[in-house]
């Protein structure tokens, strides 16, 4: 067998393979791999291992096989989607499920100049590890106050050395890997999502936890005021509604001296402090008389 042809097998046997991947699993993601490094991506494969097969394909490799599974419904218009340096994930797992899991999975990893810092970078004092040497203007560079002390560089107090979103110079990124901070968080973006027919743009799985819950608890809490506002029952209000109606129906009592069981205590409470109230209101009526 000549080479080529060994190569021609081998396309045949991996389009094979991934048109079986796809028949197994109803939802196809596809992942952007720029920024992701070999380390991170082998870390990732680690931590979603019980729930996505990822697998890196040639774009073309791919459309072959997209064309010849003819099982699955629109699979076709996912063609159009394959595009640039790609890692496919294939899953059974809602695609918005798949989302928060993936931002769950973030890898932290070292910094290369040009980087996104994830979060605020502090570098905190104490014992660096490295020896007194070219490294001492190295921290200074990045506004590091340092001093030595037993054979060592010091770094004398905790400083903010990058604000989360800024980018990681070329001067601080390899300060920050001898010093073993990682401050930027690797993940696979999803571009596109095929879900069992339907197809999901990068827009439409973007996802606002915080705004979405904040949404849903405002629209709980104005639906529960509305049904305790018209007395209209459910099983979440009921147990209140009862509270409010009894408290409503004890004060009409007291207000308009409707003795009950449960009232009549309160009632001649009430008659008795009214009582007092006018012997008093009366006893400085007569002094007042008196005095005249």
């Amino acid at each position: 067998m000549t080479e080529q042809r060994q190569i021609v097998q081998e396309k045949i046997r991996e389009v094979e393979e991934i048109e079986n991947t796809i028949k197994q699993y109803k939802v196809i993601a596809l992942a952007s791999l720029l920024k992701v490094r070999s380390p991170q991506l082998q870390k990732l494969r680690e931590k979603l291992q019980q729930n996505a097969h990822l697998r890196v394909i040639k774009n073309t490799i791919f459309k072959r096989a997209i064309s010849k599974s003819g099982n699955k419904p629109n699979l076709d218009a996912l063609e159009s989607h394959v595009t640039g340096s790609t890692i496919y994930l294939f899953t059974n797992l809602n695609p918005f499920k798949l989302v928060l899991l993936l931002e769950k999975s973030k890898v932290k990893t070292t910094a290369k100049a040009g980087d996104i810092a994830a979060f605020d970078v502090v570098v905190p004092a104490g014992n660096t590890g490295q020896p007194p040497g070219p490294i001492i203007s190295e921290l200074s560079a990045v506004g590091l106050k340092t001093r030595i002390e037993s054979g060592s560089v010091w770094i004398n107090r905790d400083t903010l050395v990058v604000k989360e979103g800024e980018t990681i110079s070329g001067r601080l990124a390899p300060i920050l890997s001898k010093l073993g901070i990682k401050p930027v968080e690797a993940c696979l973006l999803l571009k596109t999502v095929y879900d069992d027919g339907t197809i999901l743009t990068e827009e439409q799985l973007h996802l606002d936890v915080e705004g979405t819950r904040k949404t849903v608890e405002d629209a709980i809490r104005f639906a529960f005021y509305l049904s305790v506002n018209s007395a209209y029952t459910t099983t979440e209000n009921i147990s209140f509604l009862l509270q409010k109606a009894h408290q409503d129906a004890y004060r009409l009592s007291i207000n308009e001296e409707i003795p009950t069981k449960d009232t009549i205590a309160d009632i001649l409470r009430k008659a008795h402090m009214e009582t007092l109230s006018l012997k008093t209101w009366l006893d400085t009526i007569k002094a007042k008389s008196e005095k005249d």
